[in-house]
């Protein structure tokens, strides 16, 4: 979406003059985060979110190239390696603790900005793309901390590796191929671990590279807003900078307070005491679980305990778990309301509700040991899962009565703070009090 409003870069001196003509990245910044990029006037600190996602992958690449300098990826002094870091290196608790603890963080961020996107319709049209490249962005993610989660080569690092590439042995023909591919052997070694250390430097940087089609993407049509209904003209925009640059400063900085809280006072409350131990693989743990924010995917794979004609349960969970992701990328065909935002569709709202609470169920299930009573939770919440995105949603998308969408962002501003709405001053030629 181009805005005729919006204000052109002209360089202040000779010197940036000389460098637009040869370099135009001032311009280009400007353009993307500056006063050059008019955002819609209603943005609400949901909307931080995204510049989160982006400080918390800042951290996570500085703290693993200097991390990645005193690693060893070798099965054995992998675990004594990263107790070197701990224990010897300058400020190498700080470093190990923000890059563990910065990972959490990443992830809640993603995954608030991810049901933030679900309630107010940011998938729907014209931002597929901005959705599709975020998808792929979070499964990237996914990828990148499994790998790390094997790294410090505990007990927990091991075992999860031999369990979760085990699954892929479920794949008929050439799942046992596959997993001997990823592993560089039959069983997590040294060859897994140079594998999975060097892909997990490497994706970072795949996702700083998606992250930035991704805003690429977000700048055709523009940001989405709360009401979901599009720009008018000038008066439901304001500048990114300074109104939002100072809105995503604060934001960030309750962040970094957050993240400091954490890092500082409860480095190990997210992870996995067992993971203290080195590998052994003779001694299996007795509960052997993912990372905190695997827990739904991993709930909704353990699910399926029987067999179905001739595929086995292990098969049905590995697709289970891998579609449950696949499954968001066609989001934007599954809804086919032409109301965004949750805010004016009652119905869809209560089912949105609905999923947040059984993706905290799934959470729950999947981080806790095995019993009769959570599988046949993990069963119930999973089948939920898929029934709101295949059923559930295009169903409520065609039956649901919308309420009446305000003629524009400026009018839902001032009917909002008991302003005065441009369309009844319009109307009556004198001011109105916004309804």
């Amino acid at each position: 979406m181009s805005f005729p409003w919006a204000k052109h870069y002209e360089p202040k001196s000779g010197f940036t003059k000389w460098i637009d003509e040869r370099l135009p990245l001032p311009r280009l910044v400007y353009g993307a985060v500056g006063a050059g990029y008019p955002v819609p006037r209603n943005l609400n600190y949901f909307w931080n979110f995204g510049v989160l996602a982006g400080a918390a992958l800042a951290i996570q690449i500085v703290t693993g190239i200097v991390l990645a300098m005193h690693y060893a990826a070798n099965g054995g002094v992998a675990f004594d390696s990263v107790e070197h870091i701990m224990r010897d290196v300058n400020g190498g608790w700080f470093l190990r603790y923000a890059h563990a603890n910065g990972a959490s963080m990443f992830f809640v961020v993603v995954y608030i900005h991810i049901f933030r996107g679900l309630f107010y319709g940011s998938y729907k049209a014209p931002r597929e793309m901005i959705w599709l490249l975020g998808v792929t962005i979070f499964l990237l993610m996914m990828a990148t901390a499994f790998m790390g989660y094997v790294l410090p080569w505990g007990q927990m690092s091991f075992w999860g590796a031999q369990v979760i590439t085990g699954f892929f042995s479920a794949i008929p023909v050439v799942g046992d191929t596959i997993r001997i591919w990823l592993l560089g052997g039959y069983a997590p070694d040294d060859a897994a671990l140079n594998r999975f250390f060097s892909l997990h430097y490497l994706l970072p940087f795949v996702i700083a590279g998606v992250i930035i089609l991704h805003i690429w993407a977000l700048h055709i049509p523009g940001s989405n807003n709360p009401t979901g209904v599009d720009v008018k003209g000038e008066q439901d925009t304001v500048p990114f900078h300074p109104y939002y640059t100072a809105k995503d400063g604060f934001g960030l900085g309750v962040f970094l307070l957050i993240f400091a809280s954490l890092l500082f006072f409860a480095p190990n409350s997210l992870g996995h005491p067992d993971n203290y131990i080195p590998a052994n693989a003779l001694q299996t743990p007795a509960h052997i679980v993912p990372e905190w924010y695997f827990w739904p995917f991993y709930a909704i794979l353990r699910s399926f305990t029987a067999d179905f004609l001739f595929i086995p349960a292990k098969l049905l969970g590995v697709l289970a778990m891998f579609g449950s992701i696949l499954l968001l990328f066609f989001l934007p065909w599954l809804d086919s309301s032409p109301v965004r935002s949750s805010n004016y569709r009652p119905l869809y709202r209560i089912f949105f509700w609905v999923l947040v609470l059984d993706v905290l169920v799934l959470g729950w299930v999947g981080g806790s040991e095995i019993s009769p009573f959570k599988v046949a939770l993990g069963q119930i919440t999973a089948a939920y899962y898929f029934a709101h995105f295949l059923i559930i949603l295009p169903i409520v998308s065609r039956a649901e009565r919308p309420r009446p969408l305000p003629n524009s962002i400026t009018e839902a501003v001032l009917a909002k703070k008991g302003g005065t709405s441009p369309a009844h001053t319009a109307l009556s030629g004198s001011p109105v009090p916004a309804e």
